[in-house]
């Protein structure tokens, strides 16, 4: 489970009869199913995941009028198809839903400029980074995760797909490698992160092009990610350049935002 990701904790409150788990027994579900712990095996845990992945889909779809706590009583020859007879009653509640998640890698100037006004939001950050020393130099805050790698690419799939993405590491020679690797995870059939940035001029942008087209990768990608990032405002200094980057960020939190309610089942 990536960090920041949205999941369900299942719960067994109450039981009758002859069931397969005792009270207090517990799982996790994500939109990929069970992820740890059950709730009793069988066909009663396949139908709490098939209740808990609908909630997640239901909410991360835009339907807010959706509750985010459930509750079944399920008689579970009846309800189930289990030979038990007897009766179980689960809660089912979400975590992390609508936690907008942050991914940067690298934690230079510019990064730590934009971690001190992001920390100020309502965001969950996670920074990466092969140098522990920038990295402690980062301040310390319970919306800020630091991740130390051996290698910038090694941070990926440490990051959930629902995260806004930024390079900002040493340079071309290591955020190009790391857009790469994210597009060959694109290529492979991974969802596409909702915001993915590179800095730089519009020099490294069309050199990024050519790596793209030197890795074999699809052309399409060469529209699939910003640079420069940031909107255009200010000048170079490290403080500017992430007012510009964050305020970009926010516009493009909003209009997803506006873009999911718009989608959602019932909206007009």
């Amino acid at each position: 489970m990536g960090c920041g990701e949205p999941f369900v904790v299942a719960v067994v409150v109450d039981t009758i009869g002859s069931v397969p788990q005792e009270v207090g027994a517990r799982m996790i579900v994500t939109s990929a199913g069970r992820n740890f712990g059950t709730v009793g095996g069988g066909k009663v845990e396949n139908r709490a995941i098939e209740e808990a992945t609908k909630l997640l889909s239901e909410l991360s779809q835009g339907d807010h009028k959706a509750p985010r706590t459930r509750f079944f009583s399920w008689n579970l020859e009846k309800d189930i198809g289990m030979t038990c007879g007897g009766s179980v009653k689960m809660f089912f509640e979400v975590h992390n839903l609508g936690t907008w998640n942050i991914a940067i890698f690298g934690a230079g100037h510019c990064a730590s400029a934009l971690v001190e006004i992001l920390q100020r939001l309502d965001c969950q950050i996670t920074c990466i980074d092969t140098r522990p020393d920038w990295l402690d130099s980062l301040p310390a805050s319970g919306k800020l995760k630091k991740l130390l790698v051996k290698d910038y690419k090694d941070g990926i799939e440490k990051v959930s797909r629902d995260s806004f993405v930024l390079l900002l590491s040493k340079g071309h020679s290591t955020d190009s490698p790391v857009l790469m690797e994210i597009f060959r995870g694109y290529q492979a059939g991974l969802a596409a992160f909702p915001y993915l940035g590179v800095i730089g001029s519009r020099a490294k942008a069309e050199r990024l092009k050519q790596d793209i087209k030197a890795a074999g990768l699809d052309e399409k990608y060469n529209s699939a990610f910003l640079c420069p990032i940031g909107l255009p405002i200010g000048n170079n200094d490290p403080q500017e350049i992430a007012v510009s980057i964050a305020a970009q960020l926010l516009e493009w939190r909003d209009q997803s935002r506006k873009d999911n309610q718009k989608n959602s089942p019932g909206s007009a």
